[in-house]
Order: C-alpha cells, then sequence, then structure tokens
C-alpha cells in the first residue's frame, strides 16, 4: 500500500514538473530571459513557473481533496512549500538588491561609470575637406536605400531595407549600413533556404549607394523566425549573459556580422548598466564567440543612449545625490539629441552639456568612442544643437525648411555645427554651418563646397578667425585639355597644362573662375600639389 502510495506520489511530482518544464520551455523561447539573477525578468520568470507547479501539483494530487476538511490546506503545504520557500527568499533578494542598488545610497558609484577627460578640441577633432564631410542622416539614409532597391527587379518584390542603417566606418570612409528583411511570412517561406541575398551601403559623403550582393546569403538576422531569429540564437547559445539590442556591422572585407554587447550590472544587484565584451556572430554562417576585447574594426558596441545615461549620472550626482536637487551646484546634463563623429577609424557619440537650468545655451559638449568608450569633455560656452538648428532655419524661413540634428566639425578650427535643411517632403535642399560659440553666424549654400567657403568668409569678416595667406606655391601654363565631373554634387574642374600629363583639379565651390577656363587660356593655378596623376589646386586664375 505504502509503495503504491509512493509510486503514485512519485508519477505525479513527474507529471508535474514535465507539465512545468514544457511551460518554462515555451515562456523562455518567446520571452527569452536571461538566466541571471542581475536580470529582473528573471524573477518574474521563477515566480511564474513556481505557479505554475503549485497549480498542476494541487490538480494531480486530486480535485476531490479540496472537498475535505483541512485536505486543501494540507495539499497546498505538501505541493507548495518548497516553490514558495524560493519564492520568498528571491522576493527578499530582489527587494534588497533594488535598494542597494539605488543611486541614492550608491551615488558616487554611479558618477564613476563614465568620467571623461579634459580634451583638446582643435588637436582632437581634425579639420576635414568638404568633400570628406558626411552629408546624409538615417532618414535621408534609408531613403536613398529604399530607392536603390526599388532599382532590382529580382529583388523588390520579395524584400524590403531594414529600417535601421547603422553608422560604422568601413574601410576608412564613413557609411550607412542595413540588411535586407524578408517582405512578408509568406516571402520568408519561399527565401528562407537562401537567406538574405544582400546588404546596403551608403555613403554619408558621396551619396553613392551600393547593393552588396552575397555568394550565400545571411541566415541569421533580426527578421528571422524561429531558431535563426538572432535574439533567440543568441539567447539558447548563451543563456546566462545579458544583452543589449543587437548592431548589424561588416568587417572590412564586407563580411556581415551581428554585434551582441554583453551587459553587466555592476552596482550592487540592478545597477550600474555596463557594457563587458560582445558576442559576434557571422550572419551567413552562424558562427560566433565572445569577445571581452571587441576586434578594431567593430563600431557600435556602446549604445548611444547608454553612454548619455551614464554621462547624466556623472553630470547629476558628482557633488552627491541630494546636491542635484537642492543647491544644485556644479549640476550638468547632456542635451536633447545627439549624433555620430568619424575620428581615428571609430565612431564617436557626440552631445552637449549644459547646465540643469535649462538656458538653452551649452557650457560645452563630449565625444565619446562607441568601442571602448573612451570619453573627453571640451569646455565651449555656445548655443546648444537645437538653437543651433533655429538659427539656420531662420536664415531661409521664407522656405519652411527643417534643419536636420547637427553634426560636430572643426572647421578653421572652430567648433562648427553642420545641418543638412529639408523640405516638407525631406529632400535636402541647403546645407547650413553654424559657429558653436557664435550661433549668429550661419552660412548656407546648395552644395557642401559653397556652404563652407560662404562660412570661411562670414568667420574672417566677423575677426574669428585671421584673413587667410594667399599660397606662394604656384604654376602658369596654357591649358590643352578640360575635363567635368560632378562629386558630391559639386562641380570639379580637370585641367592639363601644355607640357605636362597629369591634370589639375579645381572645385568650382573654391574658384569659380574654374568654368570661365577654355582650351588655349593661360592660367595660374594656386597651390598645387607636386604628385600624382590628378594634384588638387585651391584656385585659378586666368591671365
Amino acid at each position: 500500500m505504502e509503495n503504491n502510495r509512493a509510486k503514485g506520489g512519485f508519477k505525479r511530482m513527474a507529471v508535474n514538473l514535465l507539465v512545468t518544464l514544457v511551460f518554462g520551455l515555451v515562456y523562455f523561447y518567446f520571452e527569452l530571459p536571461a538566466i541571471n539573477l542581475h536580470e529582473k525578468d528573471f524573477y518574474g520568470f521563477f515566480f511564474l513557473m513556481s505557479a505554475v507547479y503549485c497549480i498542476t501539483a494541487l490538480i494531480t494530487s486530486g480535485i476531490y481533496k479540496f472537498t475535505q476538511q483541512g485536505a486543501f490546506f494540507k495539499s497546498i503545504r505538501q505541493t507548495c512549500l518548497l516553490p514558495f520557500a524560493l519564492c520568498v527568499a528571491l522576493l527578499v533578494l530582489m527587494l534588497g538588491g533594488s535598494v542597494l542598488s539605488s543611486v541614492v545610497f550608491r551615488a558616487g558609484s554611479y558618477t564613476e561609470l563614465l568620467v571623461p577627460e579634459d580634451g583638446d578640441f582643435v588637436t582632437d577633432v581634425q579639420e576635414i575637406s568638404y568633400n570628406r564631410i558626411p552629408m546624409l542622416d538615417a532618414a535621408s539614409a534609408a531613403r536613398l536605400g529604399d530607392r536603390k532597391l526599388g532599382e532590382l527587379s529580382d529583388m523588390v518584390s520579395q524584400f524590403e531595407v531594414s529600417d535601421v542603417y547603422s553608422q560604422i566606418n568601413y574601410q576608412g570612409a564613413p557609411i550607412r549600413v542595413a540588411p535586407l528583411e524578408y517582405g512578408d511570412f509568406f516571402k520568408w517561406l519561399n527565401n528562407r533556404s537562401q537567406g538574405l541575398p544582400a546588404y546596403i551601403i551608403v555613403d554619408m559623403v558621396s551619396q553613392n549607394v551600393e547593393v552588396v550582393r552575397l555568394q550565400e546569403g545571411m541566415k541569421y538576422s533580426d527578421n528571422e523566425l524561429f531558431f535563426r531569429n538572432i535574439y533567440r540564437y543568441i539567447r539558447f547559445k548563451y543563456p546566462t549573459f545579458m544583452f543589449d539590442n543587437v548592431n548589424f556591422e561588416i568587417d572590412e572585407t564586407g563580411t556581415p556580422y551581428w554585434i551582441c554587447p554583453r551587459i553587466e550590472k555592476t552596482i550592487g544587484l540592478f545597477g550600474g548598466t555596463d557594457v563587458h565584451g560582445a558576442v559576434l556572430v557571422n550572419a551567413v554562417t552562424g558562427e560566433s564567440a565572445y569577445y571581452e576585447e571587441v576586434p578594431a574594426w567593430v563600431d557600435r558596441v556602446y549604445d548611444a543612449n547608454l553612454i548619455i545615461e551614464q554621462y547624466d549620472y556623472h553630470g547629476l550626482y558628482k557633488n552627491g545625490f541630494w546636491n542635484s536637487f537642492f543647491g544644485q551646484k556644479g549640476v550638468t546634463v547632456t542635451t536633447d539629441g545627439y549624433n555620430y563623429i568619424a575620428l581615428n577609424d571609430d565612431v564617436y557619440v557626440y552631445t552637449g552639456i549644459t547646465s540643469v537650468g535649462g538656458d538653452q545655451s551649452n557650457i560645452g559638449f563630449i565625444l565619446v568612442n562607441q568601442r571602448t568608450k573612451e570619453a573627453k569633455y571640451y569646455s565651449c560656452a555656445g548655443a546648444e544643437e537645437y538653437s543651433a538648428m533655429n538659427s539656420a532655419e531662420g536664415v531661409v524661413q521664407h522656405l519652411n525648411y527643417n534643419a536636420t540634428f547637427p553634426l560636430l566639425l572643426n572647421v578653421s578650427s572652430e567648433p562648427t555645427y553642420f545641418m543638412a535643411l529639408k523640405d516638407n517632403a525631406g529632400l535636402v535642399k541647403l546645407y547650413a554651418m553654424v559657429n558653436v560659440q557664435q550661433y549668429n553666424l550661419v552660412a548656407t549654400g546648395a552644395t557642401v563646397g559653397e556652404c563652407e567657403k560662404e562660412y570661411t568668409r562670414l568667420l574672417t569678416q566677423n575677426g574669428v578667425v585671421a584673413q587667410p595667406e594667399r599660397p606662394e606655391n604656384e604654376i602658369t601654363g596654357v591649358v590643352e585639355d578640360v575635363r567635368t565631373a560632378v562629386i558630391g554634387g559639386n562641380s570639379v574642374y580637370y585641367f592639363r597644362l601644355a607640357g605636362q600629363n597629369w591634370y589639375y583639379s579645381v572645385s568650382a565651390a573654391d574658384s569659380e573662375a574654374a568654368v570661365l577656363v577654355s582650351v588655349g587660356d593661360r592660367v595660374v593655378l594656386a597651390d598645387a600639389e607636386e604628385s600624382g596623376d590628378i594634384r588638387q589646386a585651391l584656385e585659378i586664375r586666368i591671365q
């Protein structure tokens, strides 16, 4: 009799565990919680599993017992005591961990998550030529990418372009890159065996769009279903890791990867979110590896929002938690918005720093490397980004153009906001440069070259920079051949002089006289380079 009772008890327990396990696997498959005590979703997962086990145990114990006096509570004690005790222990741990992770008690630790060094803007941010300035924001890049895909009849009926265009450095140039996506469920069924056949590259300088076709399609993406979905794939391979949002990138050979930053809680149980390495997944083969120090070609490990959150902790609480509410001595925060800057083959997050008073002005700005989290602060009092955008829009207010969020550039050793001005259809009509410290100095132009030329003239005219000296190196000769090209929306002229077998390039934005030069004219070229088949000249004059 006792043996039968014991056997029945083991069978019921096996059924209880099996039902709980099946429920847990289904829940885990869809919700993907990390099996990690630092992950709050894990506690909800465990509590739900415990509830399923208890309910199943009560049912398998026999519903008839519930009508018997005392049998119901006895059954609960027998079947639910251990899960209940574990849930209480985890609940106490969760509440205690939340308190010990609170910024109220650990403000000093939060301020150390990101501590920027003081930097020198002119030294750290090198001047770049107008023909290397990134001119596309994410919305413009997406429009160009969609248009390019629409030209490919073999793809447009089955695939779409992802909405997320990651900005990275690729072979020394700033680009935005986006994978294709399946058009819908049925198109996924038709194409899943081959995978996604290509990705889109948009050059942010030249605005050229390239569809890179792959020899073998990408089998792993955030658009996939079932176990090839990148989030599900990394969760089952690394069940204890906590991940931030994945990023799509390509290495220097053009191989597509998913960059999956691993996050950790560094303050108490739930506080101080930071990145500790990343899992890199080959989007074609699914091969993956975890790197504490990610390879140098990877550009996006630290999400911009995480960087901003960490700096805000530093700015708010560096003089203590209560100072952020009372007195607010030295309290600073980031401005509303950010952008990216390509420097030294890495991508940096840029955002302005302002006081908590909300006076619409910046006291400086920070640049933070998205791969290493190296951060530098630059003291520079001036207009915050939206004030600069309003200033640029005011110059063309009769046209009702809207400014994009600005880039920060070094132009003539002056911190300068650069932005595009778009019409109501989202098309770029003009470019604008606004001086950070004197945001009444606004230059616009139909091309970047024209805009930079006008901006430099304004800086000189207003005494911000000294009058540039004329180049001493000049070459005189008779023009034997003239050729033209349009690069980045700007006309460039190429001149070959008599007795020479190379060409000098002159931008019409730099020297308007270039459009007047014909074969046979005697000209003077200023500041010509001394080597190469094409040598840049800054100016041309007809003698």
